[in-house]
C-alpha cells in the first residue's frame, strides 16, 4: 500500500469555508466510486484556518496520471471539480491550473 499526503488553500471567507465542509458532509457518490475506482482505499481530509491536508491510502498500482486521465474523461468529476474550486485557492509557489500539492515527507517515527 502507498501513502500520499497532500496540500491545498480554500479561499479564506469563513461562509466559503462552511459551504465547502457542507459538500464533503454528503459527497456526491460519482465521486466516490472514481476514487475507489482509481485504487483509492482511504482518502481523508483535514483543515485548519483555510489550510487544507489530505491523507490518500492507495494499491500499490495506484497512478495520479491514470487518476487524472479518468478524471478528465468522466463528466461528474468535472462539474464536482469546477464546483470545488470555487472554494479554493491555488497554495504559493504552485504552478497554474495546480490544485492539490503532493506534499514530501520529511520525518516518519516507527
Amino acid at each position: 500500500m502507498k501513502q500520499y499526503c497532500l496540500a491545498l488553500d480554500l479561499k479564506d471567507d469563513p461562509a466559503l469555508i462552511e459551504a465547502y465542509e457542507s459538500y464533503h458532509k454528503a459527497v456526491w457518490p460519482e465521486i466516490i466510486d472514481s476514487i475507489r475506482k482509481a485504487g483509492i482505499e482511504q482518502l481523508e481530509i483535514f483543515r485548519t484556518g483555510n489550510r487544507l491536508f489530505m491523507m490518500i491510502n492507495a494499491a500499490d498500482d495506484f497512478s495520479f496520471e491514470l487518476k487524472a486521465k479518468a478524471d478528465n474523461n468522466n463528466e461528474k468529476v468535472q462539474e464536482w471539480e469546477t464546483l470545488m474550486w470555487k472554494y479554493q485557492q491555488a497554495l504559493p509557489g504552485s504552478n497554474p491550473g495546480e490544485k492539490w500539492i503532493l506534499m514530501k515527507k520529511i520525518f516518519s517515527l516507527h
